[in-house]
């Protein structure tokens, strides 16, 4: 019994490195947000129930989700030497599943991901055995070359979106306006990321923009992102009916002035962390916030 006890703890050890690994939480979180935009901002005309047993539309979420973790898992296997600098509490956890296995996971998850896309129609099949493609490419060459990595990370985390988007054909304006808005959250995001894992950077040999030309490059890039954010998120609440949704852009606009300040005063790892949380609040929230859009709150399960 006591060896039997040590197995299970073991494997429990394992499954919560595994997690680790695939970032459970973020894959959790496009999920949510790719039926939540299904509902309340591409398919006006379907009811909650349509949506949920639209057999289509959930293998298009399913394998976006087994795309992305399977992209975290190859992510991990090239950072394995700068995480061991940046997050070396990750590191060792991570390290509890052996490389082998995570490609091994890695192979089997892409696989399962094409077949379920083969069930959507063959042009799923042909975006997200792309969209595979896209990943692997970033993680193995792309994200070494100065900004491309950015504009790369931020295309590829919107990408997911892209596949709902193009399933409903609803091509309204201010859809595409969302788009912006998220697109340049997230590469302030991956922007603050190049801060926060400076010394990872450094001992690699990767070229990101604070490496190259500085901090003060770097920040004041952020600041102009944070105005456009701003700018967009105007746009969106005096152009567009937004519902109750418009306080999440005031709220936004808040928390990217408070970004702002905050920005202009950190130099340490610690600082930029808590820059990057406010970032992934704003994501978070925006992703919960899009049910406050009206009139679709009216719309029947039935």
């Amino acid at each position: 019994m006591p060896n039997l006890s040590r197995k299970i703890k073991w494997f429990f050890y394992k499954l919560f490195s595994m997690l680790s690994v695939i970032r459970g939480y973020n894959v959790l979180v496009v999920l949510v947000a790719q039926y939540v935009t299904s509902i309340f901002i591409l398919s006006d005309k379907n009811s909650y129930k349509e949506v949920f047993l639209d057999t289509s539309l959930f293998c298009i979420v399913f394998a976006s989700a087994i795309t992305i973790a399977s992209g975290y898992i190859i992510n991990n296997f090239y950072d394995s030497e700068k995480d061991l600098i940046n997050r070396p509490q990750k590191y060792h956890l991570d390290r509890l599943v052996s490389q082998q296995t995570k490609l091994t996971i890695y192979f089997i998850a892409n696989f399962i991901a094409v077949i379920i896309a083969s069930y959507v129609s063959f042009r799923a099949v042909l975006f997200f055995s792309s969209y595979i493609f896209g990943i692997w490419l970033y993680s193995h060459k792309l994200k070494r070359i100065l900004l491309v990595k950015n504009l790369v990370a931020t295309f590829l985390a919107i990408l997911p979106f892209f596949a709902i988007f193009i399933y409903y054909k609803n091509y309204d304006a201010v859809i595409f306006v969302h788009a912006i808005f998220l697109s340049l959250i997230v590469f302030m995001r991956e922007l603050i990321k190049d801060l926060e894992n400076l010394r990872g950077d450094v001992a690699v040999g990767n070229r990101t923009v604070p490496i190259i030309y500085g901090e003060s490059l770097a920040k004041k890039i952020l600041i102009g992102l944070v105005i456009a954010c701003i700018i967009t998120a105007m746009v969106l609440i005096y152009k567009y009916p937004l519902g109750k949704m418009h306080y999440f852009f005031w709220m936004t606009s808040g928390i990217l002035l408070i970004f702002w300040v905050l920005l202009k005063k950190s130099t340490t790892k610690k600082q930029y962390v808590l820059l990057h949380n406010l970032l992934k609040f704003v994501i978070v929230s925006g992703v919960f916030s899009i049910m406050l859009i009206e009139p679709t709150w009216l719309k029947s399960f039935y």
